[in-house]
């Protein structure tokens, strides 16, 4: 665990919160000068990983957050572009052992709702998420149960469930509407949302 001694958690208020995010891409000035998160990389697996390990090295060193963030982009076709949102509950689309008789969207012999519930202490509009590996654009979406689109949260939340700690998410809508067909689709507003994203960081102290 040598990689995660660094990890620690900010002060919000009176709560120690702990801020994961994916990539650089979406940590731009607005965010920086206000928190230090635990970047991940990109899908769940990388989230899952590297979230779990530092939740492990937290908790040997008795500092575990009071709360961890999700923060980060998102793509929806029914959330407008360049809106930020509060993460209700978050699904994992990848998820389908149905042919044995489990329930789509949860893994076999492990007991969690197809939609696990996150904590919203923020007065923002609220959405359901949806977490797999895939890029999703134009008529992927037609399939998806859900609002938004990401490669992450859930895997921080199951990282999360782990250690008893809750989990909140804030995404901001940065792709969706039409098909993505270079990267430039997604990062296209990633300036905005960080602005965007910043000023819903800053009514965390007072909600919590």
């Amino acid at each position: 665990m040598a990689g995660f001694q660094g990890v620690g958690c900010e002060q919000v208020g009176s709560k120690r919160v702990l801020f994961v995010m994916a990539v650089e891409a979406e940590y731009g000035p607005h965010l920086r000068a206000r928190f230090t998160p635990l970047m991940t990389g990109i899908g769940p697996v990388e989230a899952a990983i590297v979230t779990g390990m530092a939740l492990h090295d937290l908790a040997l060193r008795e500092a575990l957050p009071e709360l961890v963030v999700s923060i980060g982009s998102a793509g929806s076709r029914r959330c407008p572009l360049g809106e930020i949102y509060q993460i209700a509950s978050v699904s994992w689309r990848d998820m389908d052992a149905s042919r044995l008789g489990f329930t789509k969207g949860v893994t076999p012999l492990i007991d969690h709702p197809v939609d696990v519930p996150l904590v919203t202490p923020l007065a923002l509009p609220l959405a359901r998420l949806s977490t797999g590996a895939n890029v999703v654009g134009g008529d992927d979406y037609a399939a998806i149960d859900a609002d938004m689109v990401d490669m992450e949260t859930f895997a921080v939340a199951r990282a999360c469930d782990r250690f008893g700690v809750p989990l909140m998410g804030l995404r901001g809508v940065s792709d969706g509407p039409g098909e993505l067909d270079h990267i430039d689709s997604w990062t296209a507003l990633l300036g905005l949302l960080d602005e965007r994203l910043a000023k819903a960081v800053d009514g965390l102290e007072a909600a919590l």
